[in-house]
């Protein structure tokens, strides 16, 4: 045990003293989770989504002004005049609506559907909905005090309208699964594409150099078990991971406002499983291969291709089911959908725990090859 702490922990030092790696372990990861957590931000909280709307106020009395604050009151995401090309719908209030309703004429107001989708549509129709009949209601209530409409002012209906509404209704989505959005996404997705990443290129290409140097060879003349020197070896890259793995944690928690809680136990034992099963398979390919540069080469053609099976790039959700299926045959896709279950999705222990079976017999099995074809 002590040979084995002594290589794993010789090994990072190593790892750390090497400048460079500290922009792959460090700025470039968080670079991708910034700019990719900016592009896939959603419309509002995962759990009750808003979507962008255009809305043209015709009307220049206090009651589009008013019908204005009621679509706000139900979470209407209003977007600038100069910004709605991204509008998912769009409503006109026409000029006459004070006027119309003050002589009980009926208005009508216009809706109309952009290039969105139809759930998204749809959630701004519920709530254009209820805010007229929120509107109406105040309308009816001040008729009913002041027995006609004709000399309602906006004054007398902000009045109506700051009252404590006697019955609420609160509503929100329904089910325990949105689709992952802004850094409750990006975060796990970089991490552990640059985890697998980085300790595959430092594991493989540290183990080739070793071999080139005659460094292994020195190490068996000792008295050191091959088994002790493969474990040595991924337990050094499992530091590193650990290094990354709070960096990222902290960052996102503080500065990205990641909701961990009490999710964070379940976090950390994926994220270790995944940094074991990384670590193995770097040990695995520089026992393989000979070449430094074509080492480096290898694993990060083969960690963007893991990276984009598992999900890492897009949300497995919105993609067909066949890639949901084939992100199950990679460590990255299982280590995704068990982050996703407890930061996105609020899940606890019980949704993780066939993820965790899952890595820990894809660590047992990179573990078993690394030491079978350890060669020194």
């Amino acid at each position: 045990m002590k040979t084995v702490l002594t290589i794993g922990l010789t090994d990072l030092r190593l790892f750390l003293k090497n400048k460079s790696a500290y922009v792959w372990l460090f700025v470039v990861p968080m670079g991708f989770v910034y700019f990719l957590g900016f592009a896939n931000r959603g419309p509002g909280n995962a759990y009750n989504r808003t979507p962008p709307v255009r809305i043209e106020n015709a009307d220049t009395n206090f009651l589009g002004r008013s019908l204005l604050e009621e679509l706000s009151a139900q979470e209407m995401w209003v977007l600038d005049p100069t910004n709605t090309e991204t509008a998912s719908s769009w409503i006109r209030i026409p000029p006459e609506l004070t006027e119309n309703t003050r002589r009980l004429k009926p208005t009508k107001l216009k809706f109309q559907q952009q290039e969105s989708g139809e759930a998204d549509v749809a959630l701004i129709e519920v709530r254009l909905v209820r805010a007229l009949i929120s509107l109406n209601g105040h309308l009816l209530e001040a008729a009913g005090t002041r027995g006609t409409l004709e000399s309602l002012s906006e004054m007398d209906l902000h009045d109506i309208m700051s009252r404590t509404n006697p019955v609420s209704l609160k509503a929100r989505f329904a089910g325990r699964k949105p689709i992952p959005a802004g850094y409750n996404f990006s975060l796990p997705g970089n991490l552990v594409m640059y985890l697998m990443m980085n300790l595959l290129i430092f594991g493989g290409a540290t183990m080739a150099a070793e071999r080139r140097n005659g460094v292994i060879k020195r190490l068996m003349v000792h008295p050191v078990r091959q088994y002790e020197i493969v474990t040595g070896k991924i337990f050094g890259l499992m530091l590193l991971g650990v290094i990354q793995i709070v960096f990222f944690l902290a960052v996102g928690r503080f500065l990205f406002q990641v909701n961990l809680g009490a999710n964070l136990p379940a976090v950390t034992v994926v994220l270790l499983l995944f940094a074991w099963v990384a670590g193995s398979l770097g040990v695995l390919v520089g026992s393989v291969l000979t070449a430094e540069d074509r080492v480096t080469g290898i694993c990060v053609l083969v960690s963007l291709l893991l990276a984009a099976l598992g999900g890492c790039w897009w949300p497995l959700e919105i993609g067909p089911p066949v890639l949901k299926t084939i992100a199950l045959c990679t460590p990255t896709g299982w280590a995704l959908r068990a982050l996703h279950q407890v930061i996105s999705f609020g899940s606890g222990w019980g949704a993780v725990v066939e993820p965790i079976l899952v890595l820990t017999g894809f660590g047992i099995f990179a573990n078993f090859l690394a030491a079978k074809f350890f060669r020194s």
